[in-house]
Parts: C-alpha cells; sequence; structure tokens
C-alpha cells in the first residue's frame, strides 16, 4: 500500500486484519466493563429547585408581571456566581459537619481533619447550578457516592442561599420549590457507556495500529507494484498450500500430484507452464533456473511442481536439483541422493548412472547427490556447462533447482548454461530489499532474468522456512551441519 490508498483497498486491509480489530475490541470493551463495573466507586444524585423572584413592583400584562419575570432570569447568572464562591460553600461544609463528625465524610470530601474542615473544591466539584430551560428557576444538583448526603448537601444550599444572595445581591429573593431526597439509583459509572467507549477505543488502536504496520511493511504484497518496479513479468502466481500440518521433510513440499491439493492451485501451475513456454520460445536453449532470494520463500516445492506441469504437457522434462548444500528434491519425490549432479561434475559416475528416470511420467529427476566442499566452482566449471549441453538435447525442458540467490552465488556461475532464472518470492514474507540485491545480482551476472512468481499469496507466515542457510553455511571453510548430513547418508546406505 505504498502508492496511497483507495477506499477499495482500505477496506481489503481491514478486512484482512479482521482478527485483530475483533480482539482489540473484545480487550478494550472488556477493560472498560471490568473498571465501570468492579473499581469505579457508585455516586448517586440529587437536586433541588429554587425560584428566583424579584421584589420589585412592576405592570402585569394578561396575569403575567413581565418586568419582575426579566428581572427574575437577569439575576440567575448573578445568583449562581456567589453561590459557587468559596464563602458560601464553606458555610455549606459547616453546615454538613454540623450533622455529621468529620470520619462519616471521608471518602466523600477531601478533609482537614486538623482544622475540622471540608475542602471548598471538593464540595464545588460535586455541585451543578443552572437555570432550567431559560427560566427563572435555579436548579442545584450534587452527585456525591453517598445518596443521602447528595440530598443533604442540596437541601443545605437551599437553607443557606436565601441569606447570602439578600445580603450579597440585595435584589430579588429565592425559594426553595422542594425538598431534595435521596435516590438510590447509582447515575455513575455508566456500565454500557464505558463498555461502549472500549470498544470504540479499541477498535480505532487497532486500525492505527494496522495502518502503522502496513506503511512500515516492505513485503510484496502486490504483483503490480512488483513487476512495474523491475519491469519484468510476473510469471505466476501461486496460493498458499493450506492444510499441511505434517511433519516429514517429504510432506513439507507439496506437490500437485496429491489429490487433495485444491483445483485452482493445479491451475495456476497449469497456467504458469504456458506462460514459461512463452518466455522461452524466443530462446535456443531450454534450460531455466528457479531460485529465491533468501530461504523458505517456496523455490524448490515451485520447481519441482513447475517440471511436472511441463511433463504433464506431454514435453520431456529433467529436473535437476543443483542445491547441493540442502537439497530438497530427493525427499520430494522420494528417491535415494547416493549418486547425484556433484558425483556426476566430479566425473565418478555419468548422467545415465545417475538419472532417476520416470518418476513422474514425462519426468526424469537428477538429485544433487552427496555434499560436496566446492558447490560453486562446481557448477560454474567447464564441465557442468557440457553436462547440461549434452542432456539439453535429450530434453524439451530442463529445470535447475538452486540456492538462494542472496545466500550463495551457486546458480551466477551457471549464467553461460541457462536461458534465464525465475526468481520465486514469498506474498507477506520476502521484502523489497531482499529482491532488490537478488536482481541486482542477476543483472551483474548478465543472466535473463525472466520474471517473477509470487508463492504462498493468502499465506501470512514470517520468518521460518524449509532452509538454514545462514546457520549452515560457512565461507572461511565448508561448515554445512555434519550432523544430519550423515544421518541422510546413513540412511541412503
Amino acid at each position: 500500500m505504498k502508492n496511497g490508498y483507495t477506499i477499495k483497498s482500505i477496506f481489503r486491509l481491514l478486512l484482512s486484519r479482521l482478527w485483530l480489530i475483533i480482539a482489540m475490541m473484545v480487550i478494550g470493551g472488556g477493560v472498560m466493563f471490568c473498571i465501570s463495573k468492579f473499581m469505579m466507586p457508585l455516586k448517586y444524585q440529587s437536586y433541588t429547585s429554587m425560584y428566583v423572584k424579584n421584589n420589585n413592583e412592576a405592570i402585569i400584562t394578561d396575569g403575567v408581571n413581565l418586568n419582575d419575570l426579566n428581572a427574575s432570569k437577569s439575576l440567575l447568572d448573578t445568583y449562581i456566581a456567589v453561590l459557587q464562591d468559596d464563602a458560601v460553600i464553606e458555610a455549606v461544609g459547616d453546615e454538613l459537619l454540623k450533622n455529621h463528625k468529620i470520619d462519616e465524610l471521608d471518602g466523600i470530601f477531601s478533609l482537614n481533619k486538623e482544622k475540622n474542615k471540608i475542602s471548598v473544591d471538593s464540595i464545588r466539584n460535586c455541585l451543578t447550578m443552572g437555570a432550567v430551560n431559560e427560566t427563572e428557576v435555579l436548579k442545584v444538583t450534587a452527585i456525591t457516592k453517598d445518596a443521602d448526603i447528595s440530598a443533604e448537601l442540596c437541601n443545605i444550599i437551599a437553607d443557606v442561599a436565601p441569606e447570602f444572595l439578600i445580603r450579597v445581591v440585595g435584589a430579588g429573593s429565592v425559594e426553595a420549590i422542594g425538598e431534595a431526597k435521596p435516590d438510590y439509583n447509582p447515575v455513575s459509572p455508566n456500565v454500557i457507556k464505558f463498555t461502549l467507549l472500549g470498544l470504540i477505543v479499541g477498535m480505532l488502536i487497532a486500525v492505527l495500529v494496522i495502518f502503522i504496520l502496513d506503511i512500515a511493511d516492505n513485503t510484496i504484497k502486490d504483483s503490480d507494484e512488483l513487476s512495474e518496479k523491475y519491469d519484468k513479468a510476473i510469471i505466476g502466481e501461486i496460493p498458499s498450500f493450506s492444510g499441511s500440518k505434517k511433519k516429514s521433510d517429504s510432506e513439507k513440499h507439496r506437490t500437485i500430484l496429491e489429490q487433495e491439493i485444491p483445483f485452482h492451485i493445479v491451475e495456476n501451475y497449469k497456467s504458469m507452464r504456458t506462460n514459461i513456454v512463452f518466455s522461452l520460445s524466443t530462446s535456443e536453449k531450454k534450460i531455466f533456473a528457479v531460485s529465491s532470494a533468501d530461504p523458505g520463500e517456496g523455490k524448490s516445492t515451485t520447481s519441482s511442481n513447475i517440471a511436472i506441469a511441463l511433463a504433464q504437457a506431454e514435453h520431456k522434462v529433467l529436473l535437476i536439483d543443483a542445491d547441493m548444500r540442502k537439497p530438497v528434491q530427493h525427499k520430494i519425490f522420494k528417491v535415494k541422493n547416493k549418486n547425484g549432479l556433484s558425483n556426476v561434475i566430479g566425473k565418478m559416475v555419468t548422467a545415465e548412472q545417475s538419472i532417476n528416470r520416470n518418476i513422474v511420467k514425462n519426468l526424469d529427476l537428477l538429485t544433487a547427490g552427496p555434499k560436496p566442499p566446492n558447490p560453486s566452482e562446481l557448477l560454474a566449471s567447464e564441465q557442468a556447462e557440457r553436462i547440461l549441453k549434452e542432456l539439453s538435447d535429450k530434453y524439451d525442458y530442463i529445470i535447475v533447482d538452486t540456492p538462494p540467490v542472496n545466500v550463495v552465488s551457486d546458480v551466477i556461475g551457471m549464467s553461460k548454461s541457462l536461458a534465464g532464472i525465475l526468481l520465486v518470492v514469498k506474498y507477506g514474507n520476502t521484502t523489497f530489499d531482499e529482491t532488490e540485491k537478488a536482481v541486482k545480482k542477476i543483472q551483474l551476472s548478465e543472466m535473463n532474468m525472466l520474471g517473477f512468481i509470487i508463492n504462498d499469496i493468502s499465506g501470512r507466515r514470517h520468518g521460518g522456512g524449509y532452509y538454514r542457510y545462514k546457520d549452515k553455511y560457512s565461507y572461511s571453510g565448508y561448515g554445512y551441519g555434519n550432523e544430519e548430513s550423515d544421518k541422510e547418508k546413513k540412511n541412503e546406505d
């Protein structure tokens, strides 16, 4: 989403992370529910109303003293200001202390026990005063943690108000309309309101996180963006092989020969087969490599399935496992790896002796063979070039599964023998930085890049993979995992 957002792209982005939005809403709503239900104190409201009167004489029109009404309304703001003054509030506090011990009010108001006083601000914060619908009726509302105290607070204000207002203002008067009574139904906290607020805040946080992650995300998720950036074709887009939870190596790499593979995946490989045939139609060589920028992007599985798809189209196909450090193809097709490409290049055996014939109809396999100490030199040798040239006369297509481009330079040494290379990138995993590095290496070797294959399109897995190149490869010497090699050799013997 680096080129700007549209309504459609935003919808898709949020839908793809719907689980996160729901989770954050549940967490936000749950937290606010618990806080409001079990942690916030209950508060009770009570109120009293006072009628403001103007004592001046005035003309009565239609039974209504208009001047008196207008004067009464004009006094309201002044009365409210007076009643909120510290002197009035302090007098209210003193009246409360006449009826209660100071300890009884602890937790409801802020207290100064040494002076036996209630904080003026704590009382003022409990009170709300205002006119009722722009009339001359003054409404005083009190909200505290005690229903009886709330009612008592309103009644005290109604009692002390006339004295202060007459003495200070010197005009008009007030009269309580009724007595405030305790209401034992709490008005706060509103659990439903707080829970809804938590749901909304949780949703907003989730959306913000999604956009931040998406903006910071440099992985490949858009085929058009990938194609335009490097001016290369997208040869194929392969959905995730979902549902495979098997643990053996041969079952980690699934092929389109399996009956449970979804039909659309098989069709995608067939479509890719057509694109590859067209890409190679102008080249005399029919040998091409399949690689990736880094480990774990699915290039071996893609290589085997491309080979199968070409063979199913009645082409004579040879699949060569040139990943001598971490060979996989013999595991995928369940054949032995005792003799393979390394033996053939080393002139220990012939290609005819090492090729596994018809592992699938029209498909032969040349495994990697024993792991040599110098795979890059072997693949770049004249002997390897000669072998590939001889084999190309016997097959319609030869597919070479090579190690990741950014990890080792094995495939670069084969550039003279290849018609081109397909670069596999993993959706949501391979970054543009990794791809940029691989593409530059391919360009420097003057190898023809046929295009990209985007793999595991619906996948969300990050990291991992089937390789451990960074742990196993050593450039100062051959440092491949010997324990695995010895175990594999023992099994093959």
